[in-house]
């Protein structure tokens, strides 16, 4: 007999098996009433199939067959679509059920060579819905297995299983045929509403309810105020809906399938958004177990051991697609992630929507840093054109440039160096005065205070948002074990020998948290982990250290190499310093990439159990790297340069003759400021043209490349309009926040930390994040897979670090005002031993004399061109003159100025972190509107509650009421009725097998 062409198979939930021709034969006669249907084309199809191959199955009564039909939930995705419809690229082959989860996977049939006797499209039928082959197709010899077949096969029956297990936990799927040699497919989940219903409130996910009540407005002068900052700010508001909301807002609860009375349900495919959704079947997909994977719990897990290639939620459609059809990603796209757009406020309730809380609080929080760089960078600009506008009035620097002061300074080198004059620096001395002036210790207290502002404007903001996303009052989510920490866990125990230990590991693997030490990691585990993350975090900041060391040998020799030459002598300390400082941040851009993998590397020695354990450590290592490797040549320069120099006649030497390098006659504030500007500018234009930019355009096209290159055969129609699963497949993976928060961190320190120095970085941070937004958020939203929606309450311990930076910046400040700039020793000059009170005679008092009859023999100068007899030459230190009881000893000028300048640092710390608390202390970390309407918000909960179980219990009794005169029959029918309300809806775990029927 025929095989019809179309066949309607009965739905077959369990275990995988394998029908018999038989069965399907049989199946042809018609379905069952209650069951559902695939519809199959051709009896035959290529390919080979993992599972036993038994031919009864169970079936189970389900919902009537509307939309597409299904076999235990999967989809065969080349039955065609009904024509009513256009085809939808967010929906299963049925145009109805939404795709809310997607697993890619690479296969590979046995030998690679397509089957040339039957059509692509012929199918065997299998319980779980794949295709196989049939028992006859292959003919009657079995085929040997090679390593690569025998691999594919059983990583084909870990993806049955795992997918058998979300099945029965109600996920319906929709896979890809396989009718090529090799390829990718993508197995598209759906989540029925039971699921999400069941998962929501597991997870205590926060939803809308019916009640709506008013915002507590303002009062008369704030609201006119906000009145007119609203129109003002019109033209920079992005057009998303979410601005156009008015002042009302829907009491929050969490989701319960007991209270559903309580929410305003209109639409059961609609009331969980798309992230909620993805949100949703994550979850499940993170705990689902697979044992024939080694006892493995999780896609991750999976993933790891490239059983899937991928897994992501879908992106809502395309960005730039063509019609009039408006998805988030297209507003994100036009409203946000466009440079032309730089000017506008960010959609940040549209960008939680889309991308969960956790990315929505990362550009909340860098739009709040970006809008607080502008005063400062106000600030800073007026402090640089403060000290443009006084430099002709700077006595030091008029005096050093005065010819007939005639300082003739000693030599910079030994033999090659001439006597020189002192108003041969002038320029410099002048330049010095731009950003060490008495302005720059103000803007320092002025930062130091900006930076405890921000982080209390964040705190306050953060509450806020946490208010209107309904983050108040959430729990922490428990959270799966690690792939890695399983894997070692197994190790451990396998070594033990202990069978019922291990088979214990297989049955118990939801219950870990109880387990006995024996099935957890222990510190003695882990201690060759943290031996080696001690060791070679030491190595590393070594390493970073003689870096900086070798460069600072290189300015020597260089600087001694160009003194040889006349006609480079006159350049010779502009060559040096520039070419070092490119050195520098060369190197710094290198170990950049070097320390985050090292950390990454290093991380997963230690072994952490959860996910979030995982990034908080691997944050800590990375920022701690990366600190030291960014900032380790400035403070070089800010404390140490000029420090250990020696003095004439009695130099410092380094590597056999080469003397310890000196600061500029202006001192070194000037040769700090250019490496921290061009370290600070390099750095964020190279990342962010070359690794943000450049390096994803070159994977995306390495990977387009790779893609045409590979054997198997191709759909050139299908290929012309892919589908949305292979769009976002073809983008890069997410791989977290720490690299976005890292690069802002670190600018952060930039700002902060050495801004007495360089008053402009502010500035330059602000230009920088204006584009560094856009940048971001074009790549979330173009370039990158969409991320998991991750609901939390704060940015985690990038606060601490940010916070702990603030007080750092404090020290470090007093610090560089107090030994690196000329401030504390002018202020001790004029007020304690000038004549007149004013500055004149700085410059004098500064230098000493030295006889040059006493230089060491070997070291004088060799052909001197100066134009008079030298007999005293001067160098910039607080000594005993030459004729003095103790010559070349410090002298009390020197005392007075040190214990000055310790007394500053004290004073400038104490006073700088009182106003720092004092901020804190004034500005409530819970803005007072917030407070008040969380707590309106619980008295309204609870009103509204007694209010919907008052209506409840006063239905049932008018129900009773009613009933009293009616017989015992009609309540048993009614009972009767009522029954199967409680049994577990199709789609629910309880649901598979409640009808056994043998095929």
């Amino acid at each position: 007999m025929a095989t019809p062409r179309l066949q309607d198979i009965p739905l077959l939930p369990g275990s995988p098996r394998r029908l018999s021709p038989r069965a399907v034969a049989r199946a042809s006669q018609g379905p069952r009433q209650g069951q559902q249907h695939l519809k199959v084309l051709g009896p035959r199809a290529p390919g080979l199939q993992g599972c036993s191959n038994q031919d009864s199955g169970q079936l189970s009564g389900g919902e009537s067959s509307h939309r597409s039909s299904v076999i235990n939930n999967y989809l065969d995705a080349n039955e065609p679509v009904s024509s009513e419809a256009p085809r939808s690229r967010m929906h299963f082959h049925d145009n109805q059920r939404k795709v809310d989860y997607v697993l890619a996977y690479h296969y590979r049939k046995r030998g690679a060579h397509p089957s040339h006797d039957s059509p692509g499209h012929s199918l065997a039928i299998v319980s779980n819905g794949e295709t196989g082959k049939e028992p006859h197709a292959g003919g009657s010899h079995d085929i040997e297995l090679g390593p690569l077949d025998a691999l594919e096969e059983e990583r084909k029956e870990q993806r049955e299983e795992f997918e058998h297990n979300l099945m029965e936990a109600g996920l319906e799927l929709e896979r890809d045929l396989e009718s090529k040699s090799q390829g990718s497919i993508f197995v598209r989940i759906h989540a029925p509403w039971q699921v999400l219903a069941r998962e929501a409130e597991f997870l205590k996910i926060k939803v809308p309810t019916k009640k709506m009540y008013e915002i507590k407005p303002e009062g008369c002068i704030a609201k006119k105020f906000n009145e007119i900052l609203q129109k003002l700010s019109s033209p920079l508001k992005p057009r998303v809906p979410e601005h156009s909301n008015n002042r009302m807002k829907n009491l929050s609860y969490p989701f319960s399938r007991e209270k559903m009375y309580l929410y305003n349900i209109q639409d059961k495919d609609t009331f969980f958004d798309n992230a909620t959704r993805s949100r949703i079947v994550h979850e499940i997909l993170k705990r689902t177990a697979c044992s024939r994977a080694n006892n493995t719990m999780g896609i991750n897990s999976l993933i790891a051991s490239n059983i899937y290639e991928a897994a992501y939620p879908l992106h809502d459609g395309e960005y730039d697609g063509p019609g009039d059809a408006v998805n988030d990603r297209k507003v994100l796209y036009q409203e946000w992630a466009r440079y032309g757009v730089f000017y506008k406020f960010q959609p940040i309730d549209l960008i939680r929507k889309y991308f969960g809380e956790k990315i929505g609080l990362y550009f909340a929080w860098l739009g709040l840093y970006t809008s607080f760089l502008i005063p400062s960078s106000i600030i800073g600009v007026i402090v640089f054109l403060y000290g443009c506008a006084t430099i002709e009035e700077d006595i030091p620097s008029k005096e050093m440039c005065d010819q007939q002061n005639a300082f003739t300074m000693c030599p910079l080198c030994d033999k090659s160096c001439d006597y020189w004059n002192l108003s041969s620096a002038c320029g410099t001395a002048r330049a010095s005065h731009l950003f060490d002036n008495p302005a720059t210790v103000f803007f320092s207290i002025f930062m130091a205070l900006w930076a405890t502002m921000f982080l209390e404007n964040w705190k306050r903001l953060q509450m806020r948002l946490g208010y209107f996303w309904d983050l108040t009052g959430i729990e922490e989510e428990e959270e799966h074990s690690r792939p890695e920490y399983e894997t070692k866990v197994r190790e451990k125990m396998l070594k033990k020998s202990d069978k019922s230990v291990v088979q214990k590991l297989g049955t118990n693997m939801t219950e870990r948290e109880d387990e006995d030490d024996e099935d957890k990691l222990t510190w003695k585990d882990r201690f060759p982990g943290y031996l080696i993350n001690f060791v070679s975090i030491l190595f590393m900041i070594a390493l970073t250290f003689s870096i900086v060391f070798a460069v600072i040998v290189y300015r020597i020799t260089i600087a001694a190499a160009l003194s040889l030459n006349k006609d480079t002598r006159s350049n010779v300390r502009v060559t040096v310093t520039a070419t070092a400082v490119i050195i520098n941040l060369v190197v710094i851009l290198i170990l950049d990439e070097i320390y985050g993998a090292v950390a990454k590397w290093l991380t997963k020695i230690e072994v952490p159990k959860t996910e979030q354990t995982f990034e908080e450590r691997l944050i800590l290592k990375a920022f701690l790297l990366k600190f030291v490797n960014a900032y380790s040549p400035i403070f070089y320069v800010a404390f140490f340069k000029g420090r250990f120099v020696g003095r004439p006649g009695s130099y410092v030497y380094v590597f056999n003759g080469y003397r310890m390098e000196e600061c500029a006659p202006g001192g070194c504030l000037m040769e700090l400021c250019i490496q921290l500007s061009i370290i600070m500018l390099g750095k964020q234009l190279i990342q962010n043209n070359i690794f943000e930019i450049g390096v994803p355009k070159l994977k995306k096209l390495f990977r387009k490349l790779k893609d045409e290159t590979e054997p198997g055969e191709t759909d050139s129609a299908h290929s012309k309009h892919p589908e949305q699963w292979e769009l976002d497949y073809s983008l890069e993976p997410y791989t977290g926040l720490t690299p976005e928060y890292m690069e802002m961190i670190i600018q952060f320190g930039f700002v902060t930390l050495f801004v007495a120095s360089f008053p402009l970085a502010p500035v330059f941070a602000l230009l920088n994040n204006v584009i560094e937004v856009r940048l971001d958020a074009k790549k979330f939203v173009t370039e990158l897979r969409r991320p998991d929606a991750v609901r939390i309450k704060d940015i985690g311990i990038w606060f601490d670090i940010l916070s702990g930076i603030g007080k750092f910046s404090v020290i470090s400040n007093a610090f560089v005002i107090a030994i690196t700039s000329d401030f504390i020793p002018r202020l001790v000059y004029q007020y304690s031993y000038s004549h007149n009170g004013t500055l004149h005679g700085f410059v004098n008092h500064t230098l000493s004399f030295f006889n040059v009859s006493q230089l060491k023999e070997g070291t004088q100068p060799e052909n001197s061109q100066f134009d008079q007899e030298v007999q005293f030459c001067r160098f910039k230190d607080y000594r005993e003159p030459p004729w003095a009881p103790n010559p070349y000893e410090y002298s009390r000028q020197y005392w007075s100025i040190l214990s000055a300048r310790l007394a500053f640092v004290i004073i400038f710390q104490n006073l700088v972190m009182f106003l720092s608390v004092l901020v804190d202390w004034m500005i409530p970390d819970i803005p007072t509107d917030i407070s008040d309407q969380i707590k309106k918000e619980k008295s309204l909960l609870v009103d509204f509650f007694l209010k919907e179980e008052h209506e409840k219990l006063k239905l049932m009794d008018e129900t009773a009421s009613s009933s009293q005169g009616a017989g015992p029959q009609s309540r048993r029918s009614r009972a009767a009725s009522s029954a199967p309300s409680g049994r577990s809806q199709p789609g629910s775990i309880a649901s598979s097998g409640s009808q056994h029927t043998n095929v």
